[in-house]
């Protein structure tokens, strides 16, 4: 059987702990929790487990490796980059609490280890062998926002200032763990109770997850902190962040060849996971005392839309090359194009300063792509395929490019210094572009 020190079964008292409002938990809280809720990773016995992994059917163990095998490299990576936090921590209590979550990270890093090893036969039994042998599995939206991480720890040593340590809290506690980690960790969790699988790792899972609960309440009670402190800077760094982060996180969960059966094998959906991540994002800044439509800059998210229909749409778009990585050239499918210019009519800046409606024109220089414009208003926005009757700015460029401005990876002043985007008409409305899509 396995043992656990202080098994927190769901209901246990952490269970809601990251959701609950800044000023209801307290530092001392959070390092009491820290004490009770201690366990040994080394004290797990896999027997069992190895047991009925070999029950499970290929495909299955084929699918659950890919998904432990993002936990386990993302598990030692925060370990890894913990460091600088509690030296940019400015109260003694917060760096104490940061001491406690390190000792977590490698505790968790150390229990995939072992899972790997002693159950799917992964490794050496090293850490180092283990990490190898994952490497090959890691999505490219996982691996962009962990070298994100990377930098902010760098940039965290050399800055140590509230906008500085908020942008790298917003990144590790409320991206990483509460938006990515989190509904992983329910998905793997609810699928092991309902099957009564795998008993040592799932109180080890259980263990982690308790865990989890109070690093994300501790990152949402030191952002309400900063945010007190700096109320201006601090909300600028936390949107420049997730807006920096959060294109790439649909192809964080994204398996081979985009293969739901990776996730519906195990009873969840791209949807359903997608819409946690999302519920939790905007749970979490809430909380903080940021919700995400207070937040500078362009919106989030676009507008009018439900966590699972954002979801969808995220999907969507990284699936067809526009948003994230893009690897090849980009889905040419005119639904793809009419879901990006609707996304696009739903994130103009309520704030762009134009005084009457103005249409912006974009002509593709490719012959198989339509026309598309769109009219922006005081209080509407209206998006169409064709030529308008009267465009106040025309655009020629290619469809590539203007995927790429879209997705974030060309930017827009270089594309028409460099006549990759030629712009005809309005100068005025030419000027106001950047203030209706505002860059973060």
């Amino acid at each position: 059987m396995a043992t656990t020190a202080h098994p927190p079964a769901p209901g246990s008292a952490d269970e809601g702990l990251a959701s609950l409002p800044a000023d209801a938990i307290s530092y001392e809280d959070l390092y009491t929790r820290w004490e009770r809720g201690n366990w040994s990773a080394m004290d797990l016995d896999f027997t069992e487990d190895a047991r009925q992994w070999r029950e499970l059917t290929e495909f299955e163990r084929q699918a659950a490796l890919w998904n432990y095998g993002l936990f386990f490299w993302g598990e030692d990576a925060v370990a890894d980059n913990l460091s600088p936090y509690i030296d940019a921590a400015p109260r003694v209590e917060q760096k104490y609490f940061l001491t406690t979550q390190q000792v977590d990270e490698a505790r968790h890093a150390v229990f995939f280890k072992r899972f790997m090893h002693e159950v799917c036969g992964i490794g050496d039994g090293t850490m180092s062998s283990g990490l190898n042998a994952v490497l090959p599995a890691l999505t490219p939206g996982f691996r962009k926002i962990f070298e994100r991480l990377d930098r902010m720890a760098d940039e965290l040593r050399a800055d140590r200032s509230p906008a500085k340590l908020a942008a790298a809290v917003a990144l590790y506690h409320i991206v990483i763990e509460g938006t990515l980690a989190q509904p992983g960790q329910h998905l793997i969790c609810s699928y092991l109770e309902e099957r009564d699988m795998l008993p040592a790792f799932r109180a080890g899972m259980e263990n982690i997850s308790a865990d989890e609960q109070r690093h994300i309440g501790f990152g949402v009670k030191l952002l309400a902190d900063l945010r007190r402190e700096d109320p201006v800077r601090v909300p600028k760094a936390v949107a420049a962040i997730l807006h920096d982060v959060t294109r790439f996180s649909a192809q964080v969960l994204m398996p081979p060849g985009w293969d739901e059966r990776y996730l519906t094998v195990f009873g969840y959906t791209f949807e359903k996971v997608g819409g946690e991540g999302v519920i939790s994002l905007m749970t979490k800044l809430r909380s903080a005392g940021l919700p995400p439509e207070s937040l500078p800059g362009p919106p989030l998210f676009p507008p009018g839309l439900t966590p699972e229909e954002l979801s969808v749409r995220g999907r969507t778009l990284a699936k067809a090359g526009v948003l994230g990585v893009r690897e090849g050239p980009t889905s040419r499918d005119p639904e793809v194009l009419e879901l990006l210019f609707d996304t696009m009519r739903r994130q103009v800046n309520p704030n762009h300063g134009l005084r009457r409606p103005t249409t912006f024109q974009w002509e593709f220089t490719d012959p198989d792509i339509p026309t598309w414009h769109l009219t922006v208003d005081n209080g509407s926005s209206k998006v169409a395929q064709g030529a308008a009757p009267r465009a106040d700015l025309r655009m020629r460029i290619s469809y590539q490019d203007f995927i790429d401005i879209a997705g974030d990876r060309l930017n827009p002043m270089r594309a028409v210094a460099t006549g990759r985007m030629r712009p005809r008409g309005n100068p005025l409305a030419l000027k106001r572009l950047g203030k209706v899509f505002p860059r973060a």
